[in-house]
């Protein structure tokens, strides 16, 4: 044959073998090119070469993405609870794609091959598969890619060390029991799969809603692509688009839920100890905090209240009365908490063990017999929660807890943990009716497990539980606070804990907290005390130490420390209103109680940079500025606006970075231009009424301000059908007025007097109410009590506040 014929014929067949190896399925399964189009309403379903997809408007902001190998399986989530809303979507099409428009987004879907692209309503892209890549499978994993965009930044995903920037780091999501872990340990107790993408002045949110477990690659390790993928199951996400990140949050926590008010004792000081080992413990340290005049309002026992660390057992010789310890600690304004274990000992004639048996509630494997694995009792059963019968059970043994006077449930080692930490993957969990296994039921079993003792404490106190778990998943928040578990008395473990709680707010959890001066190891002096320090500044504020530790009371570092941390913890009291308020608003709008900067200021890269991503703040107007107990130094960025030293009104322009000088008994802290601040009378625990007036902070700004202040009777459900007492407070420098609109709600307040605290207006500002003149004295505010050296020098005012609306000019 000749040459040229030979390589021609040869070009052809090697030609062929392409065309045939592209078409044929290779070990990466792409969605493939669109094959057939159904709109039904508002939704849109595909049939494509390999998949089944289904795409929904949830809401004007939201865009749901559902992809399946074969048929798509029953619509089932135990962390969405929202349905679709009337999104008001046109949906048409062409030869190459279907267009989606809403209010909030345009969504275009490529045909050949399927491709996912969202745009805002002015045309800017917000994110988009990544072309060539898109949604695939290899064996039964599934992933999708997305176009990583020139700058994008991540944030979010829940408990996940590392910075505040999560662009060009990777995380898996595996409930793990993750004790003495670092920065750079993955993955650790609870799986979010939430995060939020930033861009060219845009924002969006991406939900993953599948608990087998997760990886999400932020570019790493690639220059190309973002994506997420899980072992099993359905790609099943949740695109939320918005201007800004509170935006996305609202909608997050739409979807996924937001928590119910805490009871308001929670939000006081907690005392803990890996163990208080007996009932004269618990009261030798409720009486020594009176006796110190630390306020605190809850003491919690660890595993060794238990009978051999049974669950729901008491050890009736260290603790021979509980119910009467529960009302002696009451009677101190304390209430009591104590720990839960899902691990039932696996025990003859225990009764709460052979009730789970009765009623068939345990986890089995597929021969039918209960899995059995070792913890805290020694070999246990554990139920499952995915059950209704599970969480019945459970949540009817928990009652008797209540019925003794206890009032929050800790739940520990949910991840699930055992010894050796390896749950074989065999075994069955029912999934409300789903069968599935340990694959898929393990990132949900903490979640259903405090979803169980919420349901079993609201049905035996009808009243606010306080729950506190260390495992979960999206949706937690509908039921628990979360704590980060295992830590370590090391400054970098504090910084650590901040950037997680931080994390966790962009996540969707407004209540967490952590083991205030380290659960592992004994803190230095200096370490605890800027650790207390900020513990008062964190929704949930627990002091907690290892049994082979250093005792870790206030009073056992020494008496300038005690005084210290204890002006601190008085702080925490009477920024109760002010606290109590954000809460509030988290449970209203999802917006978290410590806010990372990157949700007001999305857009300022000083926010991200590694000298600053530790800085929030609390509540809408104080920021927090954390530094290590031994800095004497510290870079502080104010962003924009004014800004005041909370402590002597010290003026600040934000915008720039200072230095700034630090002192081991002051946490840096600012107050926010324009902020309103309520605060109480000093009090010893939220059983004691404050004195009738309320202080209102007002810091005078350039930019009109409001703060909706919120009371309730803090223990039941009565603010659902009307029973609380908000109203908004306004200043708005252009009309040189403060305003009080009208109140909303039923309840009363139990401030009959408000008192005027002006900063930045003044001496002697002249204050005008219908005409009428007020008499203002001038004065000074000591934010840490009277021992304080350095004041602001404020004008003060006392006035009353009828329920209808009024204004002050000034």
């Amino acid at each position: 044959m000749h040459k040229k014929a030979a390589s021609l014929a040869l070009g052809l067949v090697f030609s062929s073998w392409l065309l045939t190896a592209a078409a044929a399925p290779g070990p990466v399964l792409p969605v493939g090119a669109v094959q057939a189009v159904s709109i039904q309403g508002q939704q849109l379903r595909l049939r494509t070469e390999h998949a089944q997809v289904e795409i929904t408007p949830y809401s004007p902001t939201v865009l749901r993405v559902r992809i399946a190998r074969q048929a798509l399986g029953p619509d089932h989530s135990y962390a969405v609870v929202a349905k679709p809303q009337a999104a008001g979507a046109s949906i048409s099409q062409d030869a190459q794609e279907i267009v989606i428009r809403t209010s909030g987004y345009t969504a275009r879907i490529a045909r050949q091959p399927f491709a996912v692209a969202v745009y805002s309503p002015d045309g800017k892209l917000i994110n988009r598969d990544e072309p060539g890549l898109g949604s695939s499978w290899i064996g039964e994993e599934v992933a999708t890619y997305k176009s990583l965009q020139e700058g994008e930044r991540f944030l979010g995903l829940g408990e996940k060390g590392g910075s505040l920037d999560r662009r060009g780091s990777a995380y898996s999501n595996w409930n793990t029991d993750a004790f003495r872990y670092t920065n750079e340990t993955d993955p650790l107790y609870a799986t979010i799969p939430f995060y939020i993408g930033v861009h060219h002045g845009l924002a969006y949110g991406l939900f993953f809603d599948n608990s087998y477990r997760s990886d999400f690659n932020f570019g790493a390790s690639n220059r190309r692509f973002a994506s997420f993928s899980a072992q099993g199951g359905e790609m099943d996400y949740y695109l939320i688009t918005d201007p800004d990140v509170a935006g996305i949050l609202r909608s997050y926590t739409w979807l996924t839920g937001r928590m119910p008010l805490p009871p308001l004792w929670s939000l006081g000081y907690q005392q803990n100890r890996y163990s208080y080992m007996s009932e004269t413990d618990v009261m030798r340290v409720a009486h020594t905090l009176r006796e110190k005049r630390i306020p605190a309002d809850g003491i919690t026992l660890d595993i060794h209240y238990m009978d051999q660390y049974k669950v729901f057992t008491w050890d009736r010789q260290r603790f021979p009365d509980p119910a009467g310890m529960a009302q002696r600690l009451a009677a101190l304004g304390l209430k009591l908490t104590v720990i839960v274990d899902p691990g039932v000992k696996q025990e003859s004639g225990y009764a709460s063990f052979e009730r789970g048996l009765a009623k068939d509630v345990y986890v089995k494997y597929p021969d039918g017999s209960p899995y059995s694995g070792e913890v805290w009792p020694g070999w246990c059963f554990f139920p499952d929660f995915t059950a209704a019968k599970g969480r019945a059970w459970w949540a009817n043994e928990v009652g008797a807890y209540a019925r003794a006077g206890v009032a929050g449930l800790w739940n520990d080692m949910n991840e699930i943990s055992t010894w050796g930490q390896a749950m074989p993957n065999n075994l069955l969990f029912d999934f409300d009716g789903q069968p599935t296994t340990h694959r898929q039921a393990r990132n949900v079993y903490a979640l259903n497990m405090t979803r169980a003792s919420y349901e079993g404490m609201k049905a035996a106190t009808g009243q606010r539980p306080f729950l506190l778990t260390r495992s979960g998943f999206a949706g937690t928040q509908r039921y628990s606070a979360l704590w980060t578990g295992d830590n370590t008395a090391s400054d970098s473990h504090m910084l650590l804990g901040v950037r997680l709680l931080n994390s966790l707010g962009l996540s969707g959890l407004a209540f967490t907290g952590m083991d205030i001066g380290g659960f592992i190891g004994s803190p230095s002096q200096g370490l605890y005390a800027r650790w207390m320090q900020l513990g008062a500044f964190t929704p949930y504020f627990r002091n907690h130490s290892g049994y082979d530790t250093k005792a870790a009371e206030p009073w056992t570092f020494g008496e300038d420390v005690l005084n210290n941390v204890r002006s601190y913890i008085n702080l925490r009291y009477r920024l109760l209103p002010y606290l109590y308020a954000a809460f509030h608003e988290a449970s209203s709008s999802g917006l978290p109680v410590m806010r990372s900067l990157a949700i007001d200021y999305t857009h300022d890269a000083h926010v991200y940079a590694r000298d600053f991503e530790n800085q929030y703040l609390f509540g809408p107007s104080l920021l927090v500025a954390p530094f290590e107990s031994t800095a004497r130094f510290g870079k502080l960025y104010l962003p924009a606006g004014a800004w005041y030293d909370f402590y002597t009104d010290a003026a600040h322009a934000g915008g720039r970075e200072q230095l700034l000088e630090l002192a081991p008994t002051r946490l840096p802290v600012f107050v926010k231009a324009g902020a309103i601040i309520p605060m109480q009378s000093q009090i010893q625990s939220t059983a004691e009424q404050p004195a009738p007036t309320l202080v209102l902070h007002l810091y005078r700004g350039e930019q009109a301000s409001s703060f909706r202040y919120y009371e309730d009777d803090g223990s039941s459900f009565a603010y659902e059908q009307g029973g609380y007492y908000a109203r908004s407070i306004g200043m708005d420098p252009a009309r040189r007025q403060i305003s009080f609109g009208a109140v909303e709600g039923r309840y009363d307040s139990r401030f009959t007097r408000v008192e005027l605290v002006l900063h930045g207006f003044g001496a002697a500002p002249r204050l005008q109410r219908d005409g009428q003149e007020l008499a203002v004295t001038a004065g000074s505010a000591a934010m840490l009590g009277e021992d304080q050296p350095e004041r602001a020098a404020v004008a003060r005012v006392v006035i009353d506040h009828p329920r209808t609306a009024f204004s002050i000019t000034y």
